[in-house]
């Protein structure tokens, strides 16, 4: 999906699942190789996006932990920006969260 930001910039993100009775509108951005770069992207994206969207929406990365593990700066860089981060070795425990 694609977004315009508060800045004029637009922002593509992977998925966006709609709201439910249950949950808000999800976005999510998977990145596969995460790094500080990919991170500071995503959080810049879900920044200059946020407004735009309804104020109950959530921003998921999900992190490819398969071939290398995933830097705790940069879970840490995503959690401060309220960018939830999603190990895809843990995905099942994020499944309801995602999926109801």
């Amino acid at each position: 999906m694609k977004f315009t930001g508060k800045s004029g910039y637009d922002h593509l993100f992977d998925f966006v699942i709609p709201k439910s009775k249950k949950r808000p509108e999800r976005i999510l951005q998977a990145i596969n190789r995460p790094s500080r770069d990919e991170a500071g992207a995503t959080a810049f994206a879900w920044i200059d996006t946020r407004e735009v969207r309804a104020s109950d929406s959530r921003a998921y990365a999900l992190l490819n932990d398969s071939e290398r593990l995933v830097s705790s700066s940069v879970m840490d860089a995503l959690n401060s920006y309220e960018v939830y981060p999603i190990l895809w070795s843990k995905r099942q425990e994020a499944v309801e969260e995602l999926v109801v």
